[in-house]
């Protein structure tokens, strides 16, 4: 499995077979992101939750690929329905699978809407998700959350990701502490933080993080960088 950081918190994950899956495509309005939507090519879109850094430009993506699919919450799945994009909702604990990659919906602890609407608007649960791919490689993408003890009763006990991406800014999600009290509870092989450095309320360094965490290899990736599990 290959991984790519986009910066934020949007990442573009590869399987063996090819299957290209994008988490929170945050692309054209991402300062730290160079890419621009006819760059991006994915079979899967998968949506952590309705704020405009995350849900993105999921749509604009959708009509340049008219295969794809996006999976996320039901309340967002019914809005992007609506824009004629092919969604599919689900909720916590449920899972789809795709060729090699089976992609469960979890808890995140944070809010939704659609805050890019004039009239902001409930955008359902928001989520975070974990990837199994064809070898048992699990990744777990957080989403935005805050620290709650599900992260180690259900993720980290149930789970058991080998690679585990936290949000480190604070502010609108955890700061550096709370995300390495979360990687000590998940117990990854490897964790990367994210949603950081992308505009000054949210600037953090990772390295501090690193320090924290001293049981599960940190890997900082620059942005556009890809890892290879």
């Amino acid at each position: 499995m290959k991984l790519k950081w986009l910066g934020h918190s949007a990442f573009e994950l590869t399987s063996n077979r090819g299957l290209n899956i994008l988490i929170d495509p945050f692309i054209q309005a991402n300062p730290v992101c160079p890419l621009k939507i006819s760059d991006l090519h994915p079979d899967i879109i998968c949506i952590t939750h309705g704020h405009a850094d995350h849900f993105g430009d999921v749509i604009e993506i959708s009509r340049n690929n008219t295969n794809l699919i996006v999976i996320t919450n039901y309340e967002i799945s019914i809005y992007l329905q609506r824009k004629g994009v092919n969604a599919i909702g689900i909720n916590y604990g449920a899972s789809v699978k795709f060729e090699d990659v089976e992609i469960r919906m979890l808890e995140a602890r944070h809010s939704s809407t659609f805050d890019f609407e004039t009239d902001t608007k409930y955008a359902g649960n928001p989520g975070s998700f974990l990837l199994t791919f064809d070898n048992n490689l699990k990744v777990f993408h957080a989403g935005d959350t805050g620290l709650f003890p599900d992260m180690k009763f259900v993720i980290g006990e149930i789970y058991k990701p080998d690679i585990a991406i936290l949000p480190i800014g604070n502010i609108f999600t955890m700061d550096i502490k709370e995300a390495s009290i979360a990687a000590s509870w998940i117990k990854p092989k490897f964790v990367i933080p994210m949603h950081y450095n992308t505009f000054p309320s949210i600037a953090q360094n990772p390295e501090e993080f690193e320090k924290l965490v001293p049981n599960s290899k940190t890997l900082i990736p620059n942005v556009m960088e890809s890892i290879e599990f």
